[in-house]
C-alpha cells in the first residue's frame, strides 16, 4: 500500500539515495540544482511515497521557492518542482503521478504563483497542465532545453515574456 507523507519525516539520507538512484551521482551539476541553490526546500509541499507495510521510501517529490526577474528587476516568485524521482524498479506504476496529484492538491487552482519545472512536456502537459509556452524568452544559470522549461499557472496572473530565473529568497 503506497502511502503520500511529508518528506520531511523520511532520513535526507534516504532522499539522496533516491535521488542518485534516479539521476545519478552527476545530478548535481545539473541547472535545476542550479535554479534552487542557496535556498531551503518547502516542507509543506515536499512529499514522499513509501510502501507502508515494507517501510520503504519508494519516490520523492521536492518544492523550491524561486523566481523570475524580468528587465525592470521586478520579481516573480514561484514555485520549482522538482526532483521528481521514482526508484528504478518503481517506475512505471503510477507512483509519480500520485505525488504529482497530492501535491496539486495542496496548491488550488487560484494561488497566484506559478509551479515551474524542467520536465518532460508530453508527460507534464498531458496528465498536469504544465506547458513551455510563455518560457522560451526566460534564461536559467546553465543549460537547457526550451521545450523542458515547464509552467502551470492562474491565467488571471500573467507572467513576464522575458526574465531569468533563480534562487528566490526574501
Amino acid at each position: 500500500m503506497t502511502s503520500i507523507i511529508p518528506l520531511a519525516e523520511i532520513d535526507p539520507q534516504l532522499v539522496e539515495s533516491l535521488l542518485d538512484s534516479a539521476f545519478g551521482n552527476d545530478r548535481h551539476e545539473r541547472t535545476a540544482y542550479k535554479l534552487r541553490e542557496g535556498v531551503d526546500m518547502l516542507e509543506g509541499l515536499s512529499l514522499a511515497a513509501v510502501d507502508q507495510e515494507k517501510h520503504e521510501l519508494l519516490g520523492s517529490i521536492q518544492c523550491w521557492p524561486i523566481a523570475l526577474t524580468d528587465e525592470d528587476s521586478k520579481t516573480h516568485p514561484m514555485i520549482m518542482v522538482g526532483p521528481v524521482a521514482v526508484y528504478p524498479d518503481f517506475q512505471r506504476e503510477g507512483i509519480g503521478r500520485m505525488m504529482m496529484a497530492a501535491l496539486l492538491k495542496e496548491i488550488h487552482a487560484d494561488d497566484p504563483l506559478p509551479l515551474v519545472m524542467i520536465g518532460d512536456p508530453e508527460y507534464y502537459g498531458r496528465f498536469f497542465d504544465f506547458t513551455a509556452e510563455g518560457t522560451g524568452g526566460w534564461t536559467l544559470p546553465g543549460p537547457w532545453e526550451p521545450s523542458r522549461l515547464l509552467v502551470r499557472a492562474n491565467p488571471k496572473n500573467p507572467l513576464p515574456e522575458t526574465g531569468a530565473l533563480g534562487p528566490w529568497s526574501r
